[in-house]
């Protein structure tokens, strides 16, 4: 195997994976390492991928190149699209995935890369030279060379599994060991490291679980591909199940919670808010009567199952308590214990946009070492922290994605501007632009940008090309395109919307509520399948709303356009309020909207910013606008 690569990407998770795609896919030599080959694309917690905001996130992945919504496709047992009932612009697609299945498919995308190599070795060593990055070196003493190198260790870092107060197993995840050399390097390097904390539920045989007394939830049987660019057949659909923990799970852990890793005082890193355990549950919302609980299938060859709910730090004998207290596990057997993980990650105001470290160049951070949680937030840091890392070995420009550009610009800008306190989980709360960044159109918004960087193969292109013009066409049609009244008004009339009198055009009839513009459509004699009518409607519908908020991002991108002076001292700026001259020399914001998006810089903080730039530049005799 060669030693000298563009981009060496270190770890094979989510993050690592998509890093390693785009980076050889941008035309960069590049090596991903990892410490074990047969845990490539792991999914370490819930089989599951998207759901709210992050299905978005993935089908941003794959516009972009990546891997995550072919691998999703091939290994879905299970689809649903969630907030159905809100209207298609908040659509969020999820799907339950074989393990096993999602796996094998992320490693057999990444070995049908060309100028990729994929090694297994634990990095021991960084290599540095005149303060830029120049290789890793691996325990068994090997050394790869390369301008760029990507950490994506996940929570390896030090990682530390708790089971209970006694039980802490050194650790990266269940059965494979810690990264520890790798991190105190980095410290040597500079970095600030902290710490945090996540976990998983118990896993049970689904053979023990009694049917009859939970409820089945199954997925829909309309088609849908995560993968734009993919369309390959889906494997044999597994139903979920429903139950709850109520008062006899509360008092077991009521009584156990001493003995908790978590509550006992072993435990110091602070867990996800919007994921708590089953312990945080019952001692933050006391008053809940019952917790709700999925029973969530592993795969098509095991009858294992993953108990969604009931994340847990306490012991395994409590677990299995607590586990037959719930309906229609009144005899199970547990296949594994759920556990809490402490690991070390960087505090990513350290970063700049392009994931890159600020103080050491050629060093780019993507996934939970940033402290996110979540496959779907590894993945979109990973796909650009890949593509940066490749432009930079290639000399090409740097690669940022603005908040209106995709939800994954959101994620990333959140991260390096505000920084974190907890593991960051991304909503579409998070997002200004909540209706320009749907899953829907993921395409449209970055399949050009993916063409422009070389991202895709020809065949990608003239599928990305047919779908954007078939969707055009809807659009054009319905724009032209009237309807009788004997024709709209059953259609009106089954959603209760008023009839009409005289020929209608079906844009204006679609942009009443309940009002399908499939059926509409169909009426009038076409012929569309109703993915490719979905982009339409949408934008038919809220035209109004999109037109408001597409004004907002072009007076964000104004301000993104206003560059901040990378060597400007901002301590004497005593115009700016003593917080903001802080926060700007720790953060080092590159643009004024990049500073608006700093906590504690008030709307006077940017104008008096504003004047001080304006006079700094002058001074330096460097240009005004």
């Amino acid at each position: 195997m060669d030693t000298r690569y563009d981009v060496i990407v270190i770890g094979g998770g989510h993050a690592g994976s998509e890093a390693a795609t785009l980076a050889a896919r941008a035309g960069a030599r590049t090596l991903l390492l990892t410490q074990n080959l047969e845990t490539i694309g792991q999914m370490s917690c819930n089989p599951a991928i998207g759901g709210i905001a992050k299905g978005t996130v993935a089908r941003e992945v794959d516009a972009l190149g990546g891997i995550m919504g072919r691998a999703t496709d091939a290994a879905r047992v299970q689809f649903r699209m969630l907030n159905r009932s809100k209207g298609p612009a908040v659509w969020s697609p999820r799907a339950q995935c074989d393990r096993g299945l999602y796996r094998r498919a992320v490693r057999s995308q990444l070995e049908r890369q060309p100028k990729l190599d994929v090694a297994q070795g634990t990095v021991s060593g960084l290599r540095t030279s005149a303060d830029h990055v120049s290789g890793v070196v691996t325990l068994d003493g090997r050394r790869f060379e390369a301008p760029t190198v990507i950490v994506t260790a996940g929570t390896f870092l030090r990682g530390r599994i708790h089971l209970g107060l006694h039980a802490q197993i050194p650790a990266g995840r269940a059965g494979e060991g810690p990264t520890v050399e790798l991190v105190q390097v980095l410290e040597e390097q500079g970095l600030r490291v902290e710490r945090f904390k996540t976990g998983t539920p118990p896993r049970i045989d689904g053979r023990s679980v009694d049917f009859d007394r939970v409820e089945r939830q199954d997925g829909e049987s309309r088609p849908f591909w995560f993968s734009f660019y993919a369309r390959g057949e889906h494997p044999r659909q597994l139903p979920c199940h429903i139950t709850w923990a109520g008062s006899e799970v509360k008092e077991i852990i009521s009584h156990h919670i001493s003995e908790s890793a978590l509550y006992g005082g072993a435990i110091s890193g602070r867990g996800p808010r919007y994921c708590p355990s089953i312990e945080d549950k019952v001692v933050k919302f006391p008053q809940a009567e019952r917790h709700q609980v999925f029973l969530e299938p592993e795969g098509l060859d095991t009858t294992e199952m993953y108990v969604n709910g009931l994340s847990t730090s306490l012991p395994p004998y409590v677990q299995l308590a607590f586990l037959r207290a719930v309906p229609g596990l009144e005899q199970v057997k547990m296949t594994r214990p759920g556990y809490a993980i402490e690991y070390d990650y960087f505090p990513p105001t350290q970063l700049a946009p392009t994931l890159e470290v600020k103080e050491l160049p050629g060093l780019f951070l993507a996934g939970q070492v940033n402290g996110t949680t979540g496959y779907e937030e590894a993945a979109g840091q990973g796909v650009l922290a890949g593509i940066n890392a490749a432009h930079r070995a290639l000399g090409r420009g740097e690669i940022i994605l603005r908040r209106d550009e995709a939800m994954a610009g959101v994620l990333v800008d959140d991260l390096v501007q505000r920084g974190v306190d907890e593991p960051y989980r991304l909503f579409t709360s998070r997002a200004e632009y909540r209706l320009l960044l749907r899953q829907d159109n993921a395409l449209r918004r970055l399949g050009g940008l993916a063409q422009r960087l070389g991202l895709l193969t020809e065949s990608e292109q003239r599928t990305m090309d047919a779908r954007l013009e078939l969707e055009d066409r809807v659009e054009a049609a319905a724009r032209a395109t009237t309807l009788p009244p004997d024709s709209a008004n059953p259609i009106l009339g089954s959603a209760n919307s008023s009839p009409v009198r005289e020929p209608t055009k079906l844009a204006d009839l679609a942009k009443r509520p309940g009002i399908s513009l499939l059926a509409l459509m169909d009426a009038a004699g076409f012929d569309f399948a109703p993915e490719e009518v979905e982009w339409a409607e949408i934008e038919l519908r809220y035209a109004g709303y999109l037109a408001r908020e597409r004004d907002a991002a072009e007076r964000l991108a104004k301000m993104d356009h206003f560059e901040l002076p990378a060597g400007m001292d901002y301590r004497p700026l005593s115009s700016l309020s003593f917080e903001a001259r802080e926060k700007l020399e720790t953060v080092r914001p590159r643009t004024l909207g990049q500073a608006s998006r700093i906590p504690g810089i008030s709307p006077s903080d940017l104008q008096s910013l504003i004047v001080e730039v304006l006079r700094w530049r002058n001074q330096a005799g460097a240009p005004t606008a």
